[in-house]
């Protein structure tokens, strides 16, 4: 049975998933549990970056000056309008091109819907929504996939192109190097509080302006001189990402608390107890990695906070990080800043 918007009292979207946004992605430990038991399959030397280093998308060679960066991101509500929901998904997939330094070229969308539960009215404005995500970054929705879902799932496959000259992974930080953080923390603090009536209209605006926040400046900073490694910060938090970097690069990270940009009300709701299931997974996952010094509960709490379409974390040389600051902020990111250093280590991240 379909039904349309004239049929039912809907159900906020938020109650319809387990887990929202990119707080619904498996936790990182037991990912990686599943991925080493995976049945390695030949690799190609076209294909430049694959699985190895929990990278943010896969990329193949064409030729000497061009590659096609593809990857797939989707999830369940995080808000319950629908327009909304459909702009922060399509925004956090196109989020993972940017992320290799490439320019999107196009899209497919990924829907999956309780079409017994929810109208097809709503479905038509979740799928609005992000076609007004792909027409901000420029790019068409080109096709898809639809099937009836138990939950609402919904996102998107991106395909871009970048120079593999200019393409940045997230294994190339050196020691020494300036980690720059594109967006502030606090994405899952706040849907945490909003999925139990606790967010205010003003802090509701605040998180759907960072989570609509196209990242931009990814293929502009992989030209710059000095930036060696980039990914964004999603579901497994600040930290987790930071430590894929870690690994990947062979280094440690040294992480500033006083330097982390958040969202105006994270700590304060933090404080109210407004803290996602996924940050317990993550912490779970990989805190035995993570030296805390004299941080705080809350402060791990935002460290492991999952990031729906986060910002960009950005390792680049100490005379480069002006120039990075400068990229950020003409593309509107005025709450970038210097968040940590890579520092000799195998793996770890040092938080200060």
């Amino acid at each position: 049975m379909v039904l349309d918007s004239t049929e039912i009292l809907e159900p906020r979207l938020t109650s319809l998933s387990h887990g929202g946004g990119c707080g619904c992605k498996i936790a990182p430990g037991v990912l990686e549990t599943i991925l080493r038991t995976t049945m390695a399959l030949p690799v190609p030397p076209e294909l430049l970056v694959g699985a190895e280093t929990s990278d943010d998308a896969a990329v193949y060679r064409l030729n000497d000056r061009q590659a096609v960066v593809a990857t797939t991101d989707f999830f369940m509500p995080i808000v319950d309008d629908p327009r909304d929901f459909g702009r922060i998904a399509a925004t956090n997939a196109i989020s993972d091109v940017y992320a290799m330094g490439a320019t999107p070229l196009f899209a497919l969308a990924i829907v999956g819907m309780p079409i017994n539960r929810i109208s097809t009215g709503t479905i038509g404005q979740i799928l609005d929504g992000g076609a007004e995500a792909c027409k901000a970054a420029g790019i068409p929705i080109a096709g898809g996939h639809t099937i009836d879902s138990v939950e609402a799932i919904y996102g998107l496959v991106g395909i871009g192109l970048v120079d593999p000259s200019d393409l940045k992974r997230n294994s190339g930080a050196r020691v020494g190097d300036r980690l720059i953080l594109g967006k502030p923390l606090g994405v899952g603090i706040y849907s945490a509080a909003l999925k139990k009536g606790a967010l205010s209209p003003d802090d509701y605006d605040e998180m759907i302006a960072t989570t609509t926040r196209l990242n931009t400046p990814g293929p502009e900073l992989a030209r710059l001189p000095g930036v060696h490694a980039m990914t964004d910060v999603t579901g497994f938090g600040l930290a987790g990402h930071a430590l894929e970097m870690a690994r990947g690069s062979g280094c440690a990270i040294r992480v500033d608390l006083a330097s982390l940009p958040t969202l105006a009300k994270a700590r304060k709701l933090i404080g109210e107890g407004y803290v996602t299931g996924a940050s317990a997974r993550n912490w779970a996952s990989y805190g035995e990695r993570v030296s805390l010094g004299s941080a705080q509960a809350s402060d791990q709490a935002l460290l492991t906070d999952p990031q729906t379409s986060g910002g960009l974390l950005v390792a680049c040389a100490p005379d480069s990080t002006e120039a990075v600051l400068n990229c950020f902020r003409r593309h509107g990111f005025a709450e970038a800043a210097i968040v940590g250093t890579a520092i000799e280590g195998d793996g770890t991240l040092e938080i200060m």
